[in-house]
């Protein structure tokens, strides 16, 4: 199977380690990639948001199987550009992908699907978001209507930032604050069967203890020892199957990954937002577990086949990611600075440690940053414990003038068996 991954960032770097594991997979393409990419797949030019030029490069490649990783192609139709030129695509239509790319849609499918979420207004005028947010009371939830690059979401104790979020956006959602520990579950569905991966727990704000500014993620882990075992089946059967069966009655299915974030509210399960595709960086932790070969999963749901697929197989091992950032993230990045100590990590904590690359690219002989978030510093282990320590000592190998990275990734789940603060965030 030849195939070809859609991205630049640790989520693609993490599809395309575990497609170069895979047997069945004997050529792998990534287009833009980074520079870690660059070492398992071979590297195209493409603009990914021009649905023609993805499926004219994956024509010339003969590739098999596409694979889009980030949302905003697949919001632009990518993936119908692909299906068109006859090439099976992991990935949901653009208009099916509305999931992520609107929240004032995704609210109106989980009504019509009967799906539990926070009750909701969505607002165009400064007048409907006073209204709404008085309504609700703090701690306020304001939504970016769009896609927002993961910070698309305050929620805030303070009424004029909440305003000033509002004032910024052209359509916002305001939504009632959810309690309780997040989880993040992916499911893989053709459009009918719906299959769930594990769960994972990721970590939006930027500082240690929750505390800073929400961004696109700062490390992640898995599994969650705090949570029920029914979670899962609880997820599948009240939320995302729901959800699959009313996009298929509207006549836009969704094919490709279907993302649930959740809370875990002392009313049950309810859900914070959808999103179209992998997150990052809970892809690192989850594919890190994932003992059964990627392509075929993919594409089955590609194919409309899932149903004829044998059940997913799971390492009972633990994984943890810690995300390394560059300075002034989540602001704007400082870039172009170099990166060294990347082969210590190699040398010395493989096969339980690894580097996925984001934000990187090569310059000469140098591998240098190249965006806000840099490095997914990945490693298992045979709990949570030895997981951290895993990561976080291979996060010391790594050099990066001015960077950082939080230092609590999954520090309370491995110590007390307890789920992460509180609290309401950011999309992935």
């Amino acid at each position: 199977m030849k195939v070809l991954v859609i991205g630049t960032g640790a989520r693609e770097h993490a599809l395309c380690r575990s497609l170069s594991l895979d047997p069945d997979v004997t050529a792998l393409h990534c287009a833009p990639g980074n520079a870690g990419i660059a070492e398992v797949a071979e590297l195209h030019q493409v603009d990914a948001l021009d649905g023609k030029a993805v499926a004219a490069l994956a024509g010339r490649l003969e590739a098999d199987l596409v694979v889009v990783g980030p949302e905003a192609p697949l919001v632009a139709g990518v993936a119908d550009a692909v299906r068109e030129a006859g090439i099976p695509v992991f990935g949901p239509s653009g208009e099916a992908a509305q999931l992520e790319g609107s929240k004032a849609f995704a609210k109106d499918v989980m009504a019509e699907a009967g799906v539990p979420t926070a009750r909701s207004y969505v607002c165009t005028t400064a007048e409907e978001v006073a209204e709404a947010l008085d309504a609700f009371g703090a701690p306020y939830v304001v939504k970016d209507d769009g896609l927002a690059a993961g910070k698309g979401v305050v929620v805030t104790d303070d009424l004029e930032a909440a305003k000033a979020h509002a004032a910024g956006c052209e359509r916002v959602v305001i939504e009632d604050f959810l309690d309780g520990p997040e989880v993040s579950l992916f499911a893989i569905t053709d459009g009918r069967t719906v299959v769930p991966l594990q769960p994972a727990q990721d970590f939006k704000r930027a500082l240690d203890g929750d505390e800073g500014p929400n961004t696109g993620g700062m490390g992640a882990y898995s599994p969650l020892p705090w949570a029920d075992p029914k979670l899962v089946e609880e997820v599948l059967e009240t939320v995302l199957q729901p959800t699959v069966d009313e996009l298929r009655r509207r006549g836009t299915p969704f094919s490709g990954l279907l993302y649930a974030g959740l809370a875990i509210t002392s009313r049950g399960v309810r859900v914070i937002e959808f999103n179209a595709r992998f997150g990052d960086p809970e892809t690192q932790v989850v594919l890190a577990r994932l003992k059964t070969p990627l392509a075929g999963v993919l594409l089955a749901a590609a194919n409309g086949t899932l149903d004829d697929l044998e059940p997913l197989r799971w390492n009972e091992d633990a994984a943890v990611t810690v995300v390394i950032a560059s300075h002034n993230y989540p602001g704007t990045p400082r870039t172009g600075d170099p990166i060294t100590g990347l082969d210590e990590v190699a040398a010395e904590d493989a096969p339980h440690a690894y580097v996925l690359h984001a934000g990187t690219k090569r310059d000469g002989d140098a591998i240098v940053s190249a965006g806000g978030r840099v490095l997914s510093v990945t490693a298992t282990g045979e709990d949570l414990a030895e997981a951290r320590e895993r990561a976080y000592r291979a996060v010391a190998r790594v050099r990066l003038d001015g960077s950082q990275h939080r230092t609590d990734i999954a520090a309370k789940a491995a110590g007390a068996k307890e789920a992460e603060p509180a609290g309401e965030s950011a999309e992935a």
